[in-house]
This record gives C-alpha cells, sequence and structure tokens, in this order.
C-alpha cells in the first residue's frame, strides 16, 4: 500500500452531493489528490472490480447496498483491491454504541459523524501508518465443577470467544478478578464459594458484568434470586448447543443493546425538547448573550453593525437600535487614528478572506464623552449563500489600561512629589546632552540641594519633611516652562534641565528659584522653618563624552557651593581650587553615606576608669568605618572631608542616633561618652533629637556624655555655652575633649560650661620622664580642681604612668593600658578594669 499521501487512491462513496464535496475538500486540503468518488453501492462495487483503491470511505445508506455490506464485501476478498484496506465509516446518522460494535463486526477500522468530519485526514494517516490486527475475540469464563458441562460449553462457544475455565467458586472469582472476561457462565451449585457468592463478588467490582447462570430444574428460584441480584441472564441444564450459542450471544450484546437503548432514548428525548423548547433556547441565547460583559456582535461585509448584545449599552452608553447599521469606526475616540485605519485594513482583509482572525485594541468613545479601551478579536464568516460578515467580541480593558499608565508613571516619577524621578532624568539628560552635541541650542543643568534639611527632619519628624520635599517641588514646578524638566533624584535634592538656555539666563532663574525657596513660608507645628538651598550649575555645550559627566559636573559645582557658605549658586568650573579636593571630600561623603544605609559604620568602645576606686565608670564610642575595598578607616582619615564638605551633621546626627539607641538595648552600660563636631553647635535640629530619641528609648538623660575638642569649641564659645547649658539643663554629661592643644586654654577655661576635661594625649605619653608634660598635667589638674571639673587622662599606656597620674590627682584614666577599643559584643561592662 502507499504511504505518501498524494498516491493514496481512495474511493469516497457518499449518496449526497454536498456532504460529498465538503469530505472530498477536507482530503484535497489535507493533500489526499487520488479521489474517486461516487453516490451509489453499485458503482462502487463497479469502480472496486476494476481499479485497486487503498482505502474507501463510505456512509451506510449507498442503495441498493450498505455501507456494511460493502464493507463485508471488501474483506471478503471479491475485489481488485487488498482485502485488508483500511475502511473508513462517515456516518450522516449514527448511533456512537451501535456504529462501533457494527463497525467492529464488519471489520471497519474506524467511524466517524459527518458533523466531526475535520477529523478525517488524521484518521486516515492513523489507519494507513497502523497495520490492521484481526478483530479480538470476546473473552468467556465458564465457572462449572461437572467437566462434562465444562467441556461441552467450552467446545460448543470456542469459536466465538476465547473461553477460560475454572471448577470450583474460589478459583472462578480469582480468574475473573485477573482477566476481567467479557462474560461469565456461572453454575449455581460450586463447591466452595457457592454461585451466588461469586456473583456478589463479581458485581461488587463490576455492577454491569454480564453473567449468565447455569441451573438445573431443582434450583430455579435460586436462579431467579440471582437474576434480582444483577445476573443477565440464565440456562436450564442439561442446555443444547443452539440454546447456549443463543443465550450467551445475547449477554454478550448485553451491554451493547442497553448502552445503545440509553443513546437512542437520549437522542429521541433531546429532539422531543428541542422542538418543544426551541423559542426558548432562542430566548435564553439572547438573555445569555445581553448578560454578557462582553460585548458580542457581527459585522456584514461593509462593517456595519448588524448585531449587537446589550453589553453594547452598558460599555458604551449608546443603545442597541441607534448603533445597528452604523460602522463601528463611526464610535472611535479621538486621537487614535493610527489604530483606526489599521482596524479598517484588517477588516477589509477579513471580508475578503485573507484574514481568518485577527485581535485589535481599540479605543471607543462613550455617549457621555468619556474614552473606553476595548480588546477586540475579530474572526471571519462565511454564509450558506457565500456572503462574508466578521464576528467580534469586545472586552472592556479601560482599567487595565489605566493601570499600565500608572505603572509608566511611577517607573518615570517621584512617589512623594509627582516630579520626574532619577531613571527619567537619565533619559531627558541623555536626549538634551546628544542635542549640544549636534550643535543644536544651548542647555543647563542645575543640581540643587537644600541646605540643613537633615535638621527639619531629625527636628520634626519624617512625615514633615515630606511635606517640605512637597513645598518645595510644587514652588519649582510653578516657576518652570514648558520645554524644561524638573526632577527629584533622591533625598532633598532636586535637577533641573534648562532647554534652549543660555548661561547668563540659566544663572537668572537659578537666583530665581534660589529666592523662593528662601522666602518659602513653611510652617511646621506653629514653627517656622527657616530654609534655604544652594545650587550648582553645569552648561550642557556638547564638551563632556558622557552625559552623566554634566551631572558630576553640576555635583561639583553644588559642594563649591556650599562649602563657601551654603545659600549659593555657583558655575561649574574646572579651575575652581576647591575642585580637586571637593571632588575627594565630595567622595568620602558618598563613602560615609552608603556606610551609614549599609551598616559599615560602627562604634568601638573603650572604657574609662576611676583612678581612686579601680572601677569602670564608663566607655567612650569611638568611630570605625568599614568599607569593602579599603578594609576600616581610622576616623581622622574621613572626618576632615565632612567638615570641608559641611557634611558633619550627618555623621553628628548618625553618633547621637545610634548611641541613644545602645543605652536603650543594654541598659547594663551605665553611661556612654561621644563626641560632636564643631558643626553640631550651628545644628538646631541636635537638641530636639536628643530630647525625642532620650523619651523613645526610655534612657536617663544622665547616661550620656558629649564630648567637645577644645578647638572646636573655642572657634564658636557662644553657640557651645548655650548649647551645653541647654543640653545640660536637660541631664546630659559634657567633657572638653583633647584640651591643652587649643589656644588661650586657661583664659577660656573658667567660661566654658563643661564637666570635665579630658587631658590631651599628646601630655601624657612618656609623662614620667618629660618634666614640662608632667608640669603641663600638674597645672591642668590644679585649674580643673579649683574650677570644679573633673580630669581625665587619654593615652595611658604603662603602669608608670597610670602611678603618676594618681599621684597627681588625675580623677580618670582612658589607653591600651587600661584597655582597647572593641566593638560592643566584647564587652561585659562590669566594673573591673582591664589591665
Amino acid at each position: 500500500m502507499a504511504t505518501n499521501v498524494q498516491d493514496v487512491h481512495i474511493l469516497l462513496v457518499n449518496q449526497n452531493p454536498d456532504n460529498r464535496r465538503i469530505l472530498a475538500e477536507t482530503l484535497r486540503t489535507a493533500g489526499f489528490r487520488r479521489l474517486t468518488e461516487t453516490a451509489d453501492g453499485r458503482n462502487a462495487a463497479r469502480v472496486l472490480r476494476r481499479e485497486r483503491i487503498d482505502l474507501l470511505i463510505t456512509d451506510v445508506d449507498i442503495a441498493p447496498l450498505d455501507g456494511w455490506r460493502l464493507g463485508r464485501m471488501v474483506r471478503s476478498g471479491i475485489f481488485l483491491c487488498d482485502a485488508s484496506i483500511p475502511l473508513i465509516l462517515v456516518a450522516t446518522t449514527w448511533c456512537e454504541r451501535i456504529a462501533e460494535t457494527t463497525a467492529r463486526e464488519f471489520g471497519f477500522d474506524a467511524v466517524i459523524p459527518l458533523e466531526r468530519y475535520r477529523e478525517l485526514p488524521a484518521t486516515l494517516k492513523d489507519c494507513l501508518n497502523t497495520p490492521r490486527t484481526a478483530a479480538r475475540k470476546p473473552t468467556l469464563l465458564v465457572v462449572e465443577d461437572f467437566p462434562d458441562n465444562a467441556q461441552l460449553a467450552e467446545r460448543i462457544l470456542q469459536p466465538r470467544f476465547t473461553v477460560e475455565v475454572a471448577t470450583d467458586g474460589r478459583s472462578g472469582l480469582d480468574a475473573w478478578l485477573r482477566h476481567r472476561h467479557d462474560l461469565v457462565l456461572l453454575d449455581v451449585m460450586l463447591p466452595g464459594l457457592s454461585g451466588q457468592q461469586v456473583l456478589q463478588g463479581i458485581l461488587r467490582e463490576h455492577p454491569d458484568q454480564p453473567v449468565v447462570i447455569m441451573t438445573a430444574h431443582g434450583t430455579m428460584e435460586l436462579a431467579e434470586e440471582l437474576m434480582m441480584e444483577g445476573a443477565a441472564d440464565f440456562i436450564t441444564k442439561p442446555f443444547t448447543p443452539d440454546a447456549l450459542r443463543r443465550v450467551t450471544e445475547i449477554a454478550a450484546r448485553r451491554e451493547d443493546y442497553l448502552l445503545s437503548n440509553k443513546q437512542f432514548a437520549a437522542r429521541v428525548e433531546s429532539l422531543r425538547e428541542s422542538r418543544e423548547a426551541y423559542r426558548a433556547i432562542s430566548q435564553a441565547h439572547q438573555h445569555l448573550l445581553d448578560s454578557l460583559s462582553t460585548v458580542v456582535l457581527e459585522l456584514d461585509g461593509e462593517g456595519r453593525l448588524h448585531f449587537l448584545n446589550h453589553a453594547w449599552e452598558r460599555l458604551t452608553g449608546y443603545t442597541v437600535a441607534e448603533s445597528l447599521g452604523r460602522p463601528l469606526s463611526d464610535f472611535r475616540d479621538d486621537g487614535n487614528e493610527a489604530d483606526w485605519q489599521i482596524y479598517q485594513n484588517r477588516l477589509q482583509m477579513l471580508t475578503c478572506g485573507n484574514f481568518r482572525e485577527c485581535a485589535l485594541e481599540l479605543r471607543l468613545r462613550h455617549h457621555e464623552g468619556h474614552a473606553v479601551w476595548v480588546d477586540g478579536r475579530f474572526d471571519a464568516m462565511t454564509g450558506a449563500d457565500g456572503s462574508r460578515s466578521v464576528s467580534a467580541c469586545l472586552d472592556d480593558i479601560t482599567r487595565r489600561k489605566k493601570a499600565l499608565a500608572e505603572l509608566e508613571h511611577l517607573a518615570m516619577h517621584d512617589t512623594l512629589t509627582g516630579l520626574f524621578n532619577r531613571h527619567y532624568f537619565g533619559h531627558a539628560i541623555k536626549q538634551m546632552a546628544a542635542l549640544s552635541k549636534r550643535g543644536q541650542g544651548h542647555h543647563a543643568l542645575l543640581y540643587l540641594d537644600l541646605d540643613h534639611f537633615k535638621v527639619i527632619n531629625d527636628s520634626f519628624g519624617h512625615y514633615h519633611g515630606d511635606l517640605v520635599l512637597k513645598q518645595v517641588a510644587e514652588l519649582l514646578s510653578r516657576r518652570l516652562r514648558r520645554s524644561d524638566v524638573l526632577c527629584r533624584l533622591g533625598g532633598d535634592e532636586y535637577a533641573i534641565l534648562l532647554a534652549n538656555t543660555e548661561l547668563s539666563q540659566a544663572l537668572e532663574i537659578a537666583d530665581e528659584f534660589r529666592d523662593l525657596i528662601q522666602h518659602l513660608d513653611c510652617r511646621i507645628e506653629e514653627q517656622v522653618a527657616e530654609i534655604s538651598c544652594s545650587m550648582g550649575v553645569a552648561e550642557l555645550d556638547g564638551s563632556a563624552n558622557r552625559p552623566e559627566d554634566y551631572l558630576k559636573q553640576a555635583d561639583i559645582a553644588l559642594y563649591v557651593a556650599k562649602s563657601r557658605g551654603r545659600n549659593r549658586i555657583h558655575v561649574y568650573d574646572p579651575a575652581d581650587r576647591e575642585s580637586d579636593e571637593l571632588r575627594r571630600n565630595l567622595d568620602w561623603v558618598r563613602k560615609v553615606r552608603k556606610a551609614i544605609a549599609g551598616q559599615g559604620l560602627k562604634f568601638h568602645f573603650q572604657p574609662i576608669l576611676h583612678i581612686a576606686s579601680g572601677e569602670i565608670s564608663h566607655y567612650e564610642a569611638l568611630l570605625r568605618l568599614q568599607l569593602p575595598e579599603e578594609g576600616e578607616i581610622a576616623p581622622k582619615d574621613f572626618i576632615p572631608a565632612l567638615e570641608q564638605a559641611g557634611e558633619m551633621a550627618l555623621l553628628d546626627h548618625w553618633v547621637i542616633h545610634q548611641a541613644i539607641v545602645l543605652l536603650g538595648r543594654y541598659p547594663e552600660l551605665r553611661k556612654l561618652a561621644v563626641n560632636l563636631s564643631a558643626q553640631a553647635f550651628d545644628d538646631n535640629g541636635i537638641l530636639p533629637l536628643v530630647e525625642n530619641l532620650l523619651i523613645e528609648q526610655g534612657v536617663k538623660p544622665e547616661r550620656i556624655v558629649f564630648e567637645l575638642t577644645e578647638t572646636a569649641s573655642l572657634d564658636n564659645i557662644p553657640a557651645a555655652q548655650q548649647m551645653i547649658v541647654r543640653l545640660q539643663q536637660l541631664g546630659c554629661g559634657f567633657a572638653v575633649d583633647d584640651f591643652g592643644t587649643g589656644f588661650s586654654t586657661f583664659n577660656y577655661l573658667k567660661e566654658f560650661p563643661a564637666d570635665s576635661i579630658k587631658v590631651d594625649g599628646t601630655f601624657i605619653r612618656n609623662l614620667t620622664h618629660d618634666p614640662v608634660n608632667l608640669a603641663l598635667v600638674r597645672s591642668i589638674q590644679e585649674v580643673a580642681r579649683t574650677l570644679g571639673k573633673a580630669t581625665i587622662a587619654e593615652f595611658v599606656e604603662t603602669a608608670e604612668d597610670f602611678e603618676t597620674l594618681r599621684s597627681l590627682g588625675i580623677d580618670f584614666a582612658q589607653g591600651y593600658y587600661i584597655g582597647r577599643p572593641a566593638p560592643i559584643e566584647a564587652w561585659s561592662f562590669s566594673t573591673s578594669a582591664r589591665h
């Protein structure tokens, strides 16, 4: 037989010309080219006698023959074709079970109802590629303890069934459980398990199993009982061969009869209900369509609305009556002409047969004027008369479109202020830098930072800080031109791209912004928060290799402005003396900010010993910066950079916050000393920060001591005095650190309201062998005692120096001899000294 579908010679027999045409087109489309068509069984037989056919497709009704008999004739080998060619029945009317059973009896390979004709090519290929096997005989289990009866039944039924014999009830039930025979011939009277028990065991597993009871005349009542329990039939012994064949044949087909009867009954009932409920079904379909949220519509060949369900009214606000007969494009929303042009092109292709289906998103206009987005799925249809139309389903996706628009907005905008964000700024500056590179206009970048904004955050809380950021954003937005771009880069930093703006004009705009912010009436909790800003200006002149270089230039210019007193504007100039130093300082500021955010800034604790009692009085928290590449960095390496960049408030606030939180977490840590910078005295946020944290963490004020370096304090004595007095009123302690290193030390000491004085370590080293240091320390101790201040000696590294300090009357000692600085986990905060 040919294996290439193009070479397979098919005989198609069907007396209905329309059905024959549909089947032939389906086969040719699938690649079957050699088709011989005929309308009846007589002509089919003639073709089979004179031509070698590879495959037969027939209906049942092909008078004067029928399809079954034609198939039987093929299988008998009387025609020119091979007797084993595939036989396919495509039935116009059929009952599933009868068709399958009859096909099996007459040697057909497959049965397909006409309505499933599209499955025909796949079925043909399966039949051609699968070798035909002989039909399986049904299996029969004979359970009979009398050998003569068992042998007789086996001999009579073996031509029709594959027979297995069991001689008692137990073996019979076991055999059935293993093989699940198609039919069981069961004697009533059996040794061991009775026939009734075997029947019950079988029907428990398979209630529809056909079982024929063999019974003697004396056990007819039992046979009747077994029939009531579910046996299919019975036969009395002794039986004749014809009687046995007849009863087993009927029983073997019992399931086919029962199922076929159910199928026929169901079809009759379905037809009856269809006739009775035709109008009700039609109305229900219409009701179903109207209750759908999806718009279902039909367009004629001209694109006019031919059918609509009521979901259209809910979607668009237009009634079905006023919409029918109008093109769908009459309801389009303005502003998306490109989408509707695509719709018109696709509609033409659908109605011309070039497309079978397509999907489009379209924007309609609601009757009340707002836009409605729909997801449309369009399918081409061909009517019985050959006319073409289009069916479609429209789903409302307006919410989804709005959600996508909101996501796109969030991706490009700052959630707090509504301004463009850093991500959008990156795109905008690339475009503007590219224009500058091509010589298309002069542009400028303003990099704006609010001065001492952290004070507002720490003093009034982040909620009020956010309100200030929003006020500034609104203020700047009102002044912008349509071509300008305002972005919030993060924190209190804003970037403004000024398109087509000369540098002189950019400076005027920057000065206007600075003046607006300086005079902003910012009231928080009945207090006026004074704010100002510093700005760095970079000219986008096409000279930078990368767009981000302009941002770096503006960043450096910003820090020049801050270093020169804040509330200033500075234009980037590579010749600025501060530039190199500012770059380094700026780099340190970024590292410290990153370390704070990533927990890279930590405290190490060093004990301070009360010399007279020999007990630890308190600890000093010493700052340590841990960087991934550089390792541990000493404060002397990064604090000067922060001071010069004007960013010490960042560190001061972190130190205060961390110290008070630790005191709250470790109640056994009796007292802790921390260092503040000189810039802390100009920071109005220090006092409220300390007050709020002490209350929040439940820490007594006397547990914290603030240390100020003598030189830092002397730079701003009035501010230092005021700060110390106010915090002392809370109960906090103060110490002058590195005492003796500043000028006019003893003149100012009597005016400086500190509780204790820390003698600078340069005087303590080699104290025993340096008479000058010895005299200075003795003098500091005497003056401090006269003023009622305690003394703390730093850098105590030897027992000899420690004993000398004791003899001089110094109150406290700190240094490696007492204990080296270590992380908090290394201390138990006991009062015993580590030396």
